[in-house]
């Protein structure tokens, strides 16, 4: 699955932003999820974590103009993939509305 979303800003407040709502999510669903990790490997957000025993991971890499996020789903979830990534375009979007 892959999406991009332009940011219309400068790559340290994109990665601000995300580190933001990232957080956020951590603070609101991290109860749910276990073995999570993230962690910045220049300008490329890395994550991986599982949920009731799924284990999904992408990546977040952030451009000049654009935010291009990449994940995969596991096999069992693949139904629901559309619905799962209307939501991140959906929360993307918000996050860098101009």
């Amino acid at each position: 699955m892959r999406i991009a979303i332009p940011h219309n800003t400068d790559k340290s407040i994109a990665r601000r932003k995300i580190d933001a709502r990232l957080h956020e999510l951590l603070g609101t669903y991290g109860g749910y999820l276990s073995e999570v990790d993230h962690r910045w490997e220049g300008d490329r957000l890395v994550l991986s974590g599982k949920a009731k025993g799924m284990k999904a991971s992408g990546t977040v890499d952030i451009t000049d103009t654009e935010v291009i996020i990449d994940g995969k789903v596991p096999l069992i979830a693949k139904p629901l993939e559309p619905r799962i990534k209307s939501t991140i375009e959906r929360e993307a979007a918000a996050l860098f509305e101009a």
